[in-house]
């Protein structure tokens, strides 16, 4: 099986096509624009794997996607590649209509002039998975969950892009033919993520003896879905979903934004206390909100532990200490981002 992967440079995609490659026996393309967030180190450790290879094209280039789709002849369209980060999307929403609107637009059209030239088995199981975020269902209250019916409403330029993009995506199913799947998933964590989401930022920022900003005072509420676990939903639903569906991805794992900070600061505590023997919780400082800041996400994923038998591996803490650990181990990875044109400075203030 050949798998196509967009966006695969980045921190969900890298996770997924390393799981991928470690996993399976398919051959693997990643296609990635290589823009801020997209790490060829991120991926060094199966750079040279005999199943995988690379190509530098933003999915906005129609002739370039149109030769990687002549010379790969994928089965499978893995379509992860957006700009992802809301605070950016306040500072610059130009580039996430670009990428998120008009290349999920030129990959569709890639992938519908694809299919349609296939036939027998290899037309059959052609799937084209377009990966998405909760976030285009708008915010919650106190109770309630996110379902695959629930209405869209999104708040924020980057979440109105993606919904923007999944109803793109369902509209090449129904009006097309195209095999599409959509998925919506919670909030991310896990290695390899740039520091510039929560989590990075509140772990570097206390080995750093920085303050650990906290929007408002802390009382968003996220599901949080471990990265390694959220690779192993997607690549069952690509191959077990049935086309035309969507499926939530959660982690089960609601947390207030400052209670999970707190658990951070315990967890760094324990595994790198720092010099003065104080705890990071005393780095906490309360900022100035993000605009339009969504109280609460959470995702209903019955659907797809009952039709697809997926359910997370990582319970309530124990992602978040593989997490902690993993940015203590790997300080090169970090190291190299902070030293070039990124810093942990705030973005978003609109």
């Amino acid at each position: 099986m050949n798998i196509l992967v967009t966006g695969g440079c980045g921190f969900i995609g890298g996770n997924l096509v390393r799981h991928l490659l470690t996993t399976t026996e398919h051959t693997v393309l990643n296609v990635d624009a290589l823009t801020y967030a997209g790490n060829l180190h991120s991926l060094d450790d199966v750079a040279a794997h005999p199943r995988y290879r690379f190509s530098q094209a933003s999915i906005t280039d129609a002739p370039a996607i149109a030769r990687l789709f002549a010379d790969f002849q994928p089965d499978w369209i893995l379509h992860l590649a957006a700009e992802s980060h809301v605070d950016r999307s306040i500072d610059g929403p130009g580039a996430f209509i670009q990428t998120n609107i008009i290349g999920t637009y030129t990959l569709l059209q890639a992938a519908r002039a694809h299919f349609e030239k296939l036939t027998g088995p290899t037309r059959d199981r052609f799937r084209f998975l377009h990966v998405s975020t909760d976030e285009v269902y708008g915010s919650l209250g106190a109770a309630g969950l996110f379902s695959e019916t629930t209405p869209y409403d999104p708040r924020s330029p980057y979440s109105a892009s993606k919904a923007a993009s999944d109803h793109l995506a369902r509209a090449w199913s129904h009006t097309y033919g195209l095999p599409v799947l959509v998925t919506n998933c919670s909030n991310n964590y896990g290695p390899f993520q740039f520091p510039e989401k929560l989590i990075p930022v509140v772990i570097l920022n206390a080995v750093h003896g920085e303050p650990i900003p906290v929007y408002g005072r802390g009382e968003n509420i996220r599901d949080w879905l471990y990265v390694g676990d959220h690779a192993e939903a997607l690549l069952t639903v690509v191959s077990r979903g049935r086309p035309g569906e969507t499926y939530n991805i959660g982690g089960n794992n609601e947390w207030r934004n400052l209670d999970l900070v707190r658990l951070l600061c315990d967890l760094l505590d324990e595994l790198r206390p720092r010099a003065d023997g104080k705890p990071y919780s005393h780095q906490i400082t309360f900022v100035a909100d993000r605009p339009g800041h969504d109280l609460r996400y959470a995702i209903d994923a019955t659907k797809i532990k009952n039709e697809l038998g997926w359910t997370p591996h990582q319970d309530h803490t124990s992602g978040f200490r593989r997490t902690v650990r993993w940015y203590l181990d790997n300080e090169p990875w970090w190291r190299q981002i902070l030293n070039g044109s990124h810093n942990l400075g705030r973005l978003g203030r609109a």
